[in-house]
């Protein structure tokens, strides 16, 4: 039985600047989470953490991407720090920080095989940095590790790609913005927007999903959960607010499936911002759903 490690990546360095001269908040994410009681609920058998490189808003001179150089060191140690874990066939349950942990999680996944990324977003992240207005990596996540890109961020320790294109599912978009969606239409990946996906049901799109995963041999799946995926209404303390969403109900189905799979080789949760949630209010609500559906279908830890 695999034993749950809470992994903290508390990073910004995927975002630009909410105003001149302040930092994201989402690096106090981890913490702001521990208040919360995630911690205290999933009762990991142990908790690390790895602070990321000073945040700049400056851009790269040569990607015209912000941090950069910054990003590709910190994937690096997170692709260490991840590995090890793999190694010792622990599930990571690592809370970011932005979009951009990614990177590290999946230089890691390479360097232990061939694995599916199950992209649960608001957005794609499957942008080219010409298509970026921010130079953000946090918006251009899910496509650099499919190898789009930059080689300083898409290639690290020589692994490009680290998520076969084709091998990468974006569930829950809701930009619909066709300059933005022809980016993932034109690739590989299986794209499901939230449109499609009530279309299609949840059901559905999860099981094609695990058979994909099973009838290709992969070796598990990521699961990547970003709180924007959720409606508006129920989680508007994130860094770019869109109108619909996820209900509770919806979200809590789908994850409740991904939970329930053997295949399932870790997860991450990036974006909901403590600035932006005074009263806590929108993260208790999130910790309830979360951590009820993760203890409920979760098979590594019998303790939950």
């Amino acid at each position: 039985m695999k034993e749950i490690y809470i992994v903290e990546f508390p990073s910004n360095l995927g975002l630009k600047e909410p105003q001149p001269g302040k930092e994201p908040g989402v690096k106090n994410l981890p913490d702001w989470l521990w208040k919360h009681n995630l911690h205290k609920i999933i009762q990991p058998k142990n908790t690390i953490r790895l602070d990321a490189p000073k945040y700049s808003n400056n851009r790269d001179t040569k990607t015209q991407i912000l941090n950069a150089n910054s990003l590709a060191d910190y994937a690096r140690e997170q692709a260490y720090l991840i590995n090890n874990l793999l190694s010792q066939n622990k599930l990571p349950f690592v809370l970011g920080g932005d979009c951009s942990i990614l990177l590290g999680v999946a230089i890691a996944l390479k360097q232990k095989g061939n694995y599916g990324l199950f992209y649960l977003d608001g957005h794609t992240d499957f942008m080219d940095v010409s298509l970026s207005e921010t130079g953000g990596v946090g918006g251009m996540a899910a496509s650099i590790a499919t190898g789009n890109g930059p080689e300083k961020l898409t290639n690290i320790l020589d692994l490009k790609p680290y998520i076969k294109e084709e091998n990468l599912w974006c569930v829950g978009n809701r930009e619909y913005d066709d300059a933005y969606e022809n980016e993932i239409r034109n690739s590989s990946a299986t794209y499901v927007s939230l449109q499609e996906l009530r279309k299609q049901g949840i059901s559905n799109c999860i099981q094609s999903f695990l058979s994909e995963v099973e009838n290709k041999n992969l070796d598990g799946f990521w699961l990547h959960i970003d709180a924007d995926v959720l409606n508006d209404s129920i989680m508007p303390c994130v860094d770019s607010r869109t109108p619909d969403g996820l209900t509770y109900e919806e979200f809590n189905e789908l994850t409740s499936y991904l939970f329930q799979s053997d295949q399932l080789t870790g997860l991450e949760i990036t974006i909901l911002d403590p600035d932006l949630d005074k009263t806590g209010q929108y993260t208790k609500d999130f910790v309830h759903h979360l951590t009820t559906t993760f203890k409920k279908y979760n098979k590594v830890n019998p303790s939950l």
